[in-house]
């Protein structure tokens, strides 16, 4: 399977079209209709509720973007639910609700958030809501285990690598220095077989992507553009961008 047209199409909005000063907080439900509405691929990111549902959120904890508290894990998706994202009546969705939400409308890229610790059952909810959405949906995460796991339990849709160049213990204290040393230069695609792979525009150009895009045949989408510089630096050096703070 080769990664299909659409998932370069047009640039990713990075955690949907979010704007913090219009009131619309990344990951919202307003933040993806807003990139509905610009015709822009909608990126999300996935976590794990203590009763496993994929939530759509960043963060392992609530505080930074919510009026909650704590980690996100705790709780359950009912409780998760009920709580507001800052200086806003929205609400967490799952990904059954983003997936509604789009409906088929523009492309869907997941990063399924990982503790490196080989736990499968967010790809598996995953794969279990994707199994009933027709539009266009793909999923990545950094975790090459996690990737595996897309192999296996979602054959059918198109998966990637998020990567960039280094992996030092200080950003990465929950992979061991066996998984990091597996995450650097791409080292685990034979195993994860990515159809695409997704690589820090700081860290282009670098060898591993070249390779995975130029000899191996798939699409280097780039993260997380917001300056002009890092535009320019995507349009010679990856098939798409995935970009916040501005409106290509």
């Amino acid at each position: 399977m080769r990664a299909p047209d659409w998932l370069t199409a047009r640039p990713v909005a990075h955690r949907g079209l979010h704007d913090a000063a219009r009131g619309m907080i990344e990951n919202m439900p307003a933040a993806a209709a807003a990139a509905i509405a610009g015709n822009f691929a909608v990126e999300c990111d996935i976590q794990l509720s203590a009763d496993g549902e994929a939530m759509v959120h960043h963060d392992d904890t609530l505080d930074r973007l919510t009026d909650g508290s704590g980690a996100l894990k705790a709780k359950t998706s009912a409780e998760l639910r009920q709580v507001a994202f800052k200086d806003t009546a929205e609400r967490m969705m799952t990904l059954g609700e983003l997936c509604a939400l789009i409906g088929g409308r523009v492309p869907l890229l997941i990063e399924v958030k990982s503790r490196f610790d080989g736990d499968r059952k967010l790809v598996a909810r995953t794969a279990e809501v994707l199994a009933s959405y027709h539009g266009p949906a793909a999923a990545m995460s950094f975790d090459p285990d996690q990737v595996t796991a897309l192999r296996e339990l979602m054959p059918s849709r198109p998966r990637g690598i998020v990567a960039e160049r280094d992996y030092t213990a200080a950003d990465w204290p929950e992979a061991t220095p066996a998984q990091r040393r597996d995450m650097t230069h791409l080292r685990h695609a034979f195993r994860t077989q990515p159809h695409f792979v997704a690589w820090w525009v700081d860290d282009l150009p670098a060898a591993a992507p070249w390779i995975a895009r130029n000899v191996f045949g798939c699409p280097l989408l780039t993260w997380t553009v917001r300056t002009p510089e890092q535009r320019a630096i995507a349009a010679r050096h990856a098939d798409q961008m995935i970009f916040e703070n501005f409106s290509p």
